[in-house]
């Protein structure tokens, strides 16, 4: 059995995230993902510079804060993280058939008998490790007898250990109990009891642990955990199904200069095989193989899943004109990297494509045309500033999680960055009265107000002030979007200011 164990995996999905974006983070700022605990926001990953500066997980984030009052924090995104290690499971079987999910940030692999292919188990954990490094991950391995054993090496153990049959007992004795896999209110109370390494543990007479934890669940229960750990408990690998790949290929009787004519037929034979399984294309690609050896590829990308053969198939117009033939081509072959579950529905009585379905199809022709970078789309992400709740992302990238609405209505125009305006007020702390903006004098006739909305703390500086909103219109009609910077009584000494952030209509 061989364990991956990937300590930063949520820290470094996010900083590869960040740079994508174009808002990489520095080495040297303390940075930390944060979850939801029971009495706020807790610690969830961090970086080697927030470690060094004292971070730990599990903590809170107003402690830490506290700190280290430099400390950049950001939310993690546990679905994402989820996702994306269950990708890397299915990548992860290059090295064998048999792999699955091990926690929230691990994998297992039943790589008996194929080891060798590597030239050993040493050579296959370093292989391993340079192929995760340059996805940009940091992971700790180990090979043992039982899952228990790697789970536990990987963890506790030295840079890709390998433990053989023989030597399993007399190197688990010295582990401490929580090699186990148990819960964190049982390994307290096998210290409590004495019982501080797996060798102490295994000391005690069997009847003894059976009667204390004999309907203890596995979590519990340490007799169980020993047992899997030395191999006297089965604990096979349950690995999920591969998911469903969809393909088609043409052999030429001889070889041919343009693939072109025989792509209707490769298209329509893909997509009846998505339709009969209930699938459709996200990415398709189309592969020559010329008669010298050479391989060339095209693909295309779709915003929507697709098995419309007459869509997929304009989106390679002008894609194959840049393959050199050589010597013709004898193999041609289109396959869906890329497909997800797409039910046969009626969105209209005409049997039309439902909403947005023209729009997906504009985004794939542009795409094609003019290159997936260059499209792009507005996504909402979960923030309550109005700034950062728009994101830009790539028009043919993965949708996301959906973002909840905003509790009060928003303008449709958004002015970036927020124009400052001078007001008379009818109160200290009321609506405004009239504004000057743009060398325009605006009354205001009605107003909607105030929505209060705090600084975000994990991510904003400690002297950011909170906003009052008012929706207001002035004597023209106007509808505009206003805030107030602040207030008199927040202790920042200064009067806070009113900029202009959206325009409704």
């Amino acid at each position: 059995m061989t364990c991956l164990h990937l300590p930063r995996f949520s820290i470094e999905r996010w900083l590869r995230i960040m740079d994508r974006q174009g808002e990489p983070v520095s080495d040297t700022l303390p940075a930390a993902l944060a979850v939801e605990g029971r009495h706020g926001a807790v610690i969830h990953a961090t970086t080697r510079a927030a470690e060094a500066a004292g971070i730990r997980r599990g903590a809170r984030v107003v402690d830490m804060r506290a700190l280290c009052p430099d400390l950049r924090v950001d939310y993690a995104d546990l679905q994402g993280d989820r996702m994306m290690l269950q990708r890397l499971m299915l990548w992860a079987r290059r090295w064998c058939p048999w792999t699955a999910l091990d926690g929230a940030a691990g994998l297992v692999m039943d790589t008996t008998g194929s080891d060798h292919l590597c030239g050993g188990e040493g050579p296959m954990l370093r292989d391993m490790e340079e192929r995760l490094s340059h996805l940009g991950l940091s992971a700790d391995l180990a090979t043992a007898p039982t899952h228990g054993a790697a789970w536990a090496l990987s963890r506790l153990g030295g840079v890709r250990e390998t433990c053989p049959p023989e030597r399993l007992a007399e190197r688990m004795a010295p582990l401490p109990v929580r090699a186990l896999r148990l819960d964190g209110d049982t390994v307290l109370l096998l210290q409590r009891l004495g019982l501080k390494t797996v060798g102490d543990l295994a000391a005690v007479p069997r009847l003894s642990l059976a009667r204390r934890f004999a309907r203890a669940e596995l979590e519990r229960n340490p007799l169980l955990r020993l047992d899997q750990m030395m191999g006297r408990r089965a604990e096979p690998v349950e690995a999920p199904e591969d998911p469903p790949r969809f393909a088609v290929e043409s052999r030429l009787p001889e070889p041919v200069e343009d693939p072109a004519p025989h792509l209707p037929a490769l298209t329509a034979a893909l997509c009846a095989r998505l339709e009969a399984a209930g699938f459709g294309a996200r990415r398709v690609v189309l592969t020559v193989y010329r008669t010298d050896g050479a391989v060339s590829r095209v693909e295309v990308a779709m915003a929507r899943a697709s098995r419309e053969a007459a869509h997929i198939l304009r989106l390679f117009e002008g894609k194959l004109e840049g393959i050199d033939p050589g010597f013709g081509f004898d193999q041609i072959a289109l396959g869906a990297t890329v497909a997800e579950e797409l039910p046969r529905v009626q969105a209209r009585l005409d049997g039309t494509g439902g909403e947005g379905t023209e729009i997906a199809r504009l985004t794939d022709r542009l795409a094609a045309r003019h290159g997936g970078r260059t499209v792009s789309r507005p996504r909402l992400r979960e923030s309550h500033k109005p700034e950062r709740r728009e994101l830009w992302t790539a028009a043919l990238g993965p949708a996301g999680r959906p973002a909840r609405p905003a509790a009060q209505p928003r303008p449709l125009r958004l002015l970036e960055p927020p124009e400052e305006v001078a007001v008379l007020y009818a109160v200290p702390e009321g609506p405004p009265a009239q504004f000057v903006w743009r060398r325009r004098t605006h009354r205001v006739m009605r107003y909607a107000g105030p929505e209060r909305i705090a600084p975000e703390w994990w991510r904003d500086r400690p002297e950011t002030r909170l906003r009052d909103y008012y929706r207001v219109e002035d004597q023209g009609g106007r509808r505009i979007w206003l805030y107030r910077d602040g207030v008199l009584t927040d202790g920042f000494g200064r009067d806070p200011n009113w900029f202009i952030h959206g325009v409704h209509g």
